[in-house]
């Protein structure tokens, strides 16, 4: 049903010309928004820091950087105390920092991760071992982990019973990079009850997890933009 709720969104927005609203969705019985957008007429970056060379970290400061309207803003990745990204980060063509490969603490370091690859005509959520051995020319590419969907599997390490539930983001696309769905939780969710809201809700054989706690979600045509700590990079999305 809530498959076939999406289906009907999508092609009365496309029908009427516009950008593909935010959907609220149930999944079980946990809340979700998703937000997929459509790259034959959006665009999405990353951004981090803004004319003065200090971090954005806020969506206010990020529509001033800007110059388009933003349609959509998140989160995008993981960072250190300082904001800067964890892994790899590329914006507009220039890497930042480099892929990291080895397992490590926290849920960055639970392998596999992956990285989401922006390029001119499509955005992927790739493995980061896969990634590695044959590294795409991503236009943007933010690191982050775990992932949640891989190859249309659920991670091995997500447990359906987990006690850890926290508000979480993630991202995923289509199989032709066309469209990406953004999923922001309204609640507290486990990883398992994010993937399989990918996985079996929105047919993502890739996607991958942003962060917990701080996630953030900014639509400005519904009123909405989420409060909280300061963020490291930012994704956002406008019309092309």
């Amino acid at each position: 049903m809530i498959r076939l709720a999406l289906l009907c969104l999508a092609l009365t927005m496309v029908a009427a010309g516009t950008a593909r609203a935010c959907e609220s969705v149930t999944h079980r019985d946990r809340a979700f928004t998703i937000c997929t957008v459509d790259l034959a007429r959006q665009a999405i970056s990353l951004h981090l820091l803004g004319p003065d060379g200090a971090p954005l970290g806020e969506f206010a400061a990020l529509e001033r950087a800007m110059d388009r309207p933003v349609t959509l803003a998140m989160n995008g990745g993981m960072y250190h105390p300082d904001r800067s990204p964890v892994g790899l980060y590329v914006e507009d063509g220039q890497q930042a920092t480099d892929l990291v490969t080895r397992a490590g603490p926290g849920n960055f370091g639970m392998l596999p991760n992956g990285v989401f690859c922006i390029r001119d005509d499509r955005a992927d959520v790739i493995e980061t071992g896969a990634f590695a051995a044959d590294p795409p020319a991503c236009r943007h590419a933010t690191q982050s982990g775990p992932m949640l969907v891989i190859d249309g599997a659920l991670h091995p390490r997500f447990l359906p019973r987990s006690p850890s539930a926290k508000r979480r983001n993630g991202v995923g696309a289509s199989e032709d990079g066309r469209e990406v769905h953004f999923v922001a939780s309204d609640g507290l969710v486990t990883f398992h009850e994010m993937a399989t809201l990918f996985r079996d809700v929105l047919g993502v054989r890739n996607a991958l997890y942003l962060d917990g706690s701080i996630s953030r979600l900014h639509v400005p045509a519904e009123g909405r933009s989420d409060s909280g700590r300061a963020m490291g990079p930012i994704l956002a999305v406008t019309e092309r």
